[in-house]
């Protein structure tokens, strides 16, 4: 399969993981690029040695194309970009901040960016900052989220008629269906993130992984609109969130709750009551974790069964 996205990054199909953080290690990464989509590693989570590590470690497992996920807000985001120029990754995803801040200097270095987003008026931005490619991420996506709420089926189209760049869709996407709906919208390709949490691959936490799994409808709620919103699975922590909320808590409060390394706690070191549990709404369609290579598999072949029954109506 050959369009846009495969060839602005080299690879066989427009499946692009997710770079989440606690989970998109250099393990996960390098399975699925040599799988035939995108892999990432997610920096958010790692210190700039640890980080170099990975980087190392997944051009020994794979010879396809990786890239790595930078959130802006990274406080030595400045010591990552020196690790990722050094090391020589072509591909990196920036996401939380402004594009302009260094989409100039990767692209100086040879380097493809793109930039995630939420909202048309960010897509715009990002393609007047010169990236590469748009990932565009609808309210049902895990971890991070919009406040706007737009959800995956109308912020794609939203997006598609403002930009000229390749665009990837992300939220709520974990079937091949759901990904031939998100290209009949606009798309060049898609991103994945809460099916790649239940891979064997994944470095979360298995207690995370199986409580993705047992997931059903209704069980994440996105919450923290003060602080940076965040969906996440109702757990104890979660259920502390919305008793604090009764109360009409300041930002001050949600901050002390919140606390430290919370996310780490919860997705990372397998504390399931008061670790905080970020995932997508799909976990409710997610039903076994398994290796990230069937992932790939499972979607290209769903997607192609998916198109030849909208061609047969």
């Amino acid at each position: 399969m050959e369009n846009r996205i495969t060839k602005l990054f080299g690879i066989q199909y427009p499946i692009v993981q997710a770079g989440m953080v606690w989970a998109s290690g250099w393990r996960l990464a390098s399975a699925v690029s040599n799988a035939g989509g995108l892999g990432i590693i997610g920096a958010g989570s790692m210190y700039p040695e640890v980080l170099r590590e990975h980087i190392l470690k997944c051009q020994k497992a794979t010879d396809k194309p990786f890239g790595v996920n930078i959130p802006m807000l990274y406080p030595d985001i400045d010591k990552l970009m020196e690790i990722i120029v050094a090391l020589g990754v072509k591909i990196v995803f920036t996401s939380a901040g402004n594009p302009k801040t260094w989409t100039s200097f990767l692209k100086e270095k040879g380097i493809t960016v793109v930039h995630v987003v939420s909202s048309v008026k960010f897509a715009q931005k990002a393609q007047e900052a010169g990236v590469d490619a748009i990932v565009a991420e609808g309210f049902e996506a895990g971890g991070h989220n919009g406040r706007d709420e737009t959800t995956t089926m109308t912020l794609i189209p939203a997006v598609k008629e403002k930009i000229s760049i390749p665009l990837i869709a992300a939220g709520g996407i974990a079937t091949g269906a759901a990904m031939l709906a998100a290209m009949v919208l606009g798309a060049d390709g898609v991103q994945v993130g809460s099916r790649f949490v239940a891979s064997e691959e994944a470095s979360s936490h298995p207690s995370f992984k199986q409580k993705v799994v047992e997931a059903g409808e209704g069980d994440t709620q996105l919450t923290l609109k003060e602080l940076a919103p965040v969906r996440l699975l109702k757990n104890k922590f979660y259920q502390d969130i919305q008793q604090l909320y009764a109360k009409g808590p300041s930002v001050e409060e949600l901050k002390a709750l919140l606390g430290r390394a919370r996310a780490k706690k919860g997705m990372f070191e397998g504390d399931m009551e008061e670790g905080e549990l970020e995932i997508g709404q799909v976990a409710a369609l997610i039903h076994n974790i398994k290796p990230a290579a069937g992932i790939v598999a499972d979607m290209m072949a769903e997607f192609s069964s998916a198109k030849n029954n909208v061609l047969m109506l």
